[in-house]
């Protein structure tokens, strides 16, 4: 790919935007070295890698790739045997942490999970758990400072060390607080050259024995180390290069162990920065809300709600862009600055990007195609030195791409022919048109010549758009339209900044009619255009609605036959229970007559046909009682409410509505600390129990409020989509009620996202002194996204 193209087309900026988004130099430097692919297989492979990476940014979050530094000098050090110094072990040791990191990012959460693109990448990642644990042991920061345990000898030298200076330090408080005190400048231990002195007035210096190190700059003062401690200075010294010797060999030692997992070094830093880029490229598309492109090798492309990247995500008007399948040239119309240029700039960096195995900020579905080269001229490349003029600028840019162009190119032009007699310019504009279109060549080209309107209206090959412009705003929208030619509005757009209309009146005769035909032919075009699009909108409206009370006369038809049919399978299997029942209950009491013979009296016999008759009767009451129960089951889903008191019917359980029914009617009740998932057509209202009768009497004041909340407080406080300060303020109350209500747990739903609100639950529940302990919820509860919270 010319490296001219990517420069015109703004590629580099959106390589800079890529480079911001790795985290560590290695990958920073290969984001500055992606350039487009022309192999089908390549660019796909790049583009499963950077799609995959995108799904494990919006499943588990993002991961830093920040201690991956270029470890290639000291890789190189340790190939040839050398010691590495504290802080580059140290940068190992961070490097290696990082890995584990990213490696358990990377691992499945099950053994059967199906593995991705970059899954290979993660396993063969080696963090060397040991290795970077023995370093961290060792040294203690980054100024290399080495721990007193990274050995016994290191530990031996540094506690003789320590003896040492308390027995000097011991010696010297003796001395100049006893024997040497009148001799000395001031009461104090200094040191000078490494060793212990102290500070002695000139006119008593040969009153103490000892070696001179320094002298004061006026001469009043000789630091001198007194005889009786030199020994022990020496033996500091001593063992100040002993520990020099042992933190060496130590160093050694820890150069040594990396330097047996070379090869596993060198494999994880070349991992790790590729899995950074491809992050990049993830978090990029991220950013830009871009999804990945479809590619062929038609050299068809589709581009669907296009947005460039480059440009206001707030206000950018998204564009479709078709191209190579019913026409390979495409002729794009319109007055300045209404986006004609952004239009050529967004097709040829799409391609770019897409090749580069980058997503693109476009609809799902949208399509490009393999191009070996994009050309491009575009902008004003006048240049005074060379003695070029805008025409001869471009002019010799395109005697360049005509040159080298093939059936494998896309060729872009901004205003082709502009710059000279607009007779000519038109002329050869549609001459270069058909010579690219005679050699397969896809192209895109921007002009205001009309001639070149009326050539894409009659050319099979070509085709027409339009960048729209709104005459009464004097201002463009930005729409790209397919198939309409446009206007230049020259005569519109002065006419509302205030120009006579004796001058723009003037100036139309000096059109001639067949142009003015033609004009007058593209405005209507624009006004069908603008009422056949009012009427398609309100028809998809319409047929949108329709589709609507379609669907949902077809749910409530099938609930109704659903219901219906249970209520008749109820009812008969009821029936025929009570028939059973009353059977047997009837021959029983025949039995029992005729076993009595004409002994049995009326009396009896009356008996026994009343205990018949109540029989039929306690029967008859049961399905009385299940058609009411049956009639209240008719729950909609506009009559239910988060909080409200139901019952499961088929699980005989009585609880709180935690979520509104789905499109399905299924929806989860909180019954006690069991959340059951449920449908609405087995549930019932229940009503709030109330207490009763002899000897009950109404309650009042705080029994009365304690009761009140017993019956209404849910098991379950929805936390998610509110600010931390709103969740924190119904977290407080609701753990008010529940606890006054004597509930043992209850469980707070705060969701997953960026775990803020998460973190501020947490600290909210640690000072809470009436909560007796809370936990993470566990698969089945909500995981992560919930805690449950126990009460004392």
């Amino acid at each position: 790919m010319n490296e001219n193209v990517l420069s015109t087309l703004e590629y580099t900026n959106i390589i800079s935007m890529l480079v911001e988004q790795a985290d560590s130099a290695p990958g920073k430097e290969l984001c500055k070295n992606l350039l487009p692919m022309t192999s089908l297989s390549d660019i796909e492979e790049a583009q499963t890698q950077t799609q995959d990476a995108l799904s494990r940014l919006f499943s588990k979050g993002s991961i830093s790739f920040g201690s991956n530094k270029d470890l290639g000098f000291a890789m190189k050090s340790l190939e040839i045997g050398s010691t590495l110094m504290a802080s580059e072990l140290l940068s190992f040791a961070r490097f290696l942490n990082n890995v584990n990191r990213v490696k358990t990012y990377g691992a499945k959460e099950k053994d059967e999970d199906e593995g991705d693109s970059l899954s290979d990448y993660f396993e063969l990642l080696e963090p060397m758990t040991l290795v970077s644990k023995e370093i961290d042991r060792c040294i203690l920061d980054e100024e290399g400072n080495i721990a007193d345990d990274a050995s016994p000898t290191l530990k031996s030298i540094r506690k003789s060390l320590q003896q040492t200076n308390e027995k000097i330090h011991s010696e010297l408080n003796k001395m100049v607080n006893g024997s040497l005190k009148s001799y000395l400048q001031d009461s104090v231990v200094t040191m000078r050259n490494d060793r212990y002195c102290v500070p002695v007035k000139s006119e008593y210096k040969g009153q103490v024995s000892g070696m001179v190190h320094d002298q004061s700059s006026s001469g009043s003062t000789f630091f001198i180390e007194p005889q009786a401690i030199v020994d022990l200075n020496n033996k500091i010294r001593e063992l100040h290069l002993d520990e020099q010797k042992e933190i060496a060999v130590i160093l050694a030692n820890l150069s040594a162990e990396l330097s047996d997992h070379l090869p596993a070094l060198q494999t994880n830093q070349k991992f790790m920065t590729f899995l950074d880029f491809t992050f990049a490229k993830a978090k990029l598309a991220m950013d830009e809300n871009a999804s990945r492109p479809v590619f062929n090798e038609d050299k068809y492309i589709n581009i669907k709600k296009g947005r460039h990247p480059l440009l206001d995500k707030k206000k950018v008007v998204p564009i479709d862009v078709p191209l190579g399948k019913d026409y390979d040239l495409l002729v794009v119309t319109g007055p300045n600055t209404g986006g004609k240029t952004v239009t050529l700039k967004t097709v040829g960096l799409f391609t770019l990007m897409g090749q580069a195995g980058l997503h693109i900020p476009a609809n799902d579905k949208s399509e490009l195609s393999v191009f070996t080269e994009v050309y491009a001229d575009i902008g004003d490349e006048q240049s005074i030195e060379q003695s070029l003029s805008t025409f001869s600028s471009h002019m010799k840019s395109i005697v360049h791409i005509l040159k080298h162009a093939d059936e494998n190119s896309l060729c872009l032009f901004d205003e082709l022919g502009a710059g000279t007699d607009p007779t000519e310019g038109a002329a050869l504009a549609i001459a270069i048109l058909n010579f690219l279109h005679d050699r397969g060549i896809r192209t895109m080209a921007t002009t205001h010549y009309s001639e070149l309107k009326i050539y894409a209206l009659s050319t099979s090959f070509v085709e027409n758009a339009c960048c729209e412009f709104n005459v009464e705003t004097l201002s463009p929208t930005y729409r790209l339209l397919i198939g309409i030619p446009g206007k230049s509005n020259a005569f519109a757009i002065s006419s509302k900044l205030g120009l006579s209309d004796d001058i723009i009146e003037a100036a139309k005769k000096q059109i001639t009619d067949e142009s003015e035909r033609f004009e007058d032919v593209i405005s209507n075009l624009e006004t069908t255009r603008v009422s056949i699009e009012k009427d398609k909108l309100y028809i998809e409206e319409q047929k949108a609605a329709i589709e609507k009370e379609r669907a949902l006369l077809k749910e409530k038809t099938d609930k109704l036959n659903e219901s219906k049919d249970k209520i008749l399978r109820n009812a008969n299997e009821e029936a025929r229970d009570i028939i059973a029942e009353a059977k047997e209950f009837a021959d029983e009491t025949i039995r029992a007559i005729q076993k009595s013979g004409q002994g049995f009296s009326m009396k009896d016999l009356e008996k026994k046909r009343e205990g018949l008759r109540n029989q039929l009767n306690d029967k008859n009451s049961k399905l009385a009682i299940k058609k009411e129960t049956n009639a209240q089951s008719g729950i909609k889903a506009k009559d239910l409410h988060l909080g409200d008191m139901v019952k499961i019917v088929s699980l005989n359980l009585k609880g709180t509505v935690s979520s509104m029914p789905d499109d399905k009617g299924n929806l989860f009740v909180q019954c006690g600390i069991i959340r059951s998932k449920a449908n609405i057509n087995d549930l019932v209202f229940v009503q709030e129990e109330t207490i009763s009768g002899p000897g009950i009497k109404k309650q009042s004041g705080s029994g009365s409020l304690k009761m009140s909340k017993s019956t209404n407080i849910s098991y379950e406080c929805n936390l998610i989509g509110k600010t931390v300060d709103e969740a924190l303020a119904v977290l407080d109350k609701y753990l008010d009620d529940a606890y006054l209500s004597h509930i043992p747990s209850v469980r707070i739903v705060h969701g997953k996202g960026t775990g803020a609100l998460r973190n501020a639950v947490t600290s909210y529940l640690k000072k809470c002194k009436y909560v007796k302990s809370y936990r993470a919820g566990e698969h089945g509860e909500g995981d992560a996204g919930v805690t449950i919270v126990e009460f004392k």
